[in-house]
């Protein structure tokens, strides 16, 4: 069994298991408030699976398998576990006719059966999922930027709210989020792989956006795997690049290292699809309900994106351990050396 773990020296948790699960509350209560009344967002109730075949699960990088099962009582037609809702959100955009510059947030809770544990990744994933409506003069980089720096706003305001609680957590956040395309990452940093640049990045500046993930670099590698069909990250923007999509990353000092907490973009429109389905050879999508939708224009332009709730309060609470505000199921080994390292995650 694989896994990666890192015990940082001389850990000893900021807040007992007791006050943890009240700081935890109090994050995710605040911030989800937040988010609703900055970015005028409805609270909806998400699905937890969807049919088969659809095209609506999202397909992540591409490579990761979703947990199926048959449902006896429509003749075993073939069920998905949700990877995420970048998708089915435009459906319940268009389905509850969100004006422009309003949108939707729900609790996605998901299973990721391929994912490899560490200390910020888990098979069970939990995030709010979060889509708005756009008109067509704001799919632009700067209504992106100005989308980001709202929700930084948020991360902000939480990390004050919980040292107001827990003064010994001090904020580390600085005033700014940084904006740098995967390009000119890459520019910096030639030597580094892709991970290694966002480390670079988050520790140089503290809180940074990497635009514009999932198309090829000028070096022939991509910085990331995004799937051709919800975020763009082919449309022109400014100076020669393209993407309107990106990663908001945190410097975290307890393991030191980049803390990615959501993954987010402007969605594609007709364009935008058929041009990423025919770079990734996946044009045979076109056939599935939900592409035929956006290609027939029944869905909305629309940004979205996820923020991950267990990283959020890992971040704020300053844990070692995703597996210290989540329960899930973990190695035995990883159990036993997070023991002797002093974290205790919960199972």
């Amino acid at each position: 069994m694989s896994y990666k773990l890192q015990i940082p020296e001389g850990y000893c948790p900021q807040l007992n298991i007791q006050e943890t699960e009240q700081a935890i509350k109090l994050i995710k209560d605040f911030f989800e408030l937040s988010l609703s009344s900055e970015l005028r967002l409805r609270r909806i109730t998400a699905p937890l699976f969807v049919k088969k075949g659809s095209g609506i699960n999202d397909d992540l990088s591409g490579i990761e398998r979703p947990v199926s099962f048959p449902i006896k009582s429509m003749n075993d037609a073939e069920a998905e576990i949700v990877h995420s809702l970048a998708k089915w959100k435009r459906l319940a955009l268009a389905q509850l006719e969100i004006e422009s510059g309003y949108g939707v947030y729900t609790d996605m809770n998901a299973l990721r059966p391929d994912e490899v544990f560490s200390n910020i990744h888990s098979i069970y994933v939990d995030q709010w999922d979060w889509e708005r409506v756009v008109s067509n003069e704001e799919r632009t980089i700067d209504f992106l930027k100005y989308i980001v720096r709202k929700i930084y706003s948020i991360f902000r305001r939480v990390e004050y709210v919980v040292y107001e609680r827990y003064p010994h957590l001090k904020p580390v956040l600085p005033a700014e989020i940084t904006f740098i395309h995967t390009e000119e990452l890459a520019a910096q940093y030639p030597d580094l792989s892709s991970k290694e640049r966002e480390t670079a990045a988050a520790k140089k500046y503290g809180a940074v956006f990497i635009i514009g993930i999932g198309g090829v670099l000028p070096e022939g590698k991509k910085h990331d795997g995004r799937a051709p069909d919800y975020d763009d990250w082919s449309t022109e923007t400014e100076n020669g690049l393209k993407g309107l999509n990106g990663d908001i990353l945190l410097w975290n000092p307890i393991l030191e290292e980049a803390l990615e907490l959501s993954s987010m973009g402007i969605r594609v429109d007709k364009d935008a699809l058929n041009k990423q389905l025919a770079i990734e050879g996946a044009e045979d999508r076109k056939e599935l309900m939900w592409h035929k939708m956006l290609l027939n224009d029944e869905l909305p332009l629309s940004i979205g994106g996820g923020i991950g709730q267990s990283r959020l309060c890992m971040f704020f609470l300053k844990k070692a351990h995703i597996g210290e505000i989540q329960t899930s199921i973990w190695p035995e080994e990883m159990i036993e050396e997070c023991k002797q390292g002093n974290i205790p995650i919960l199972f």
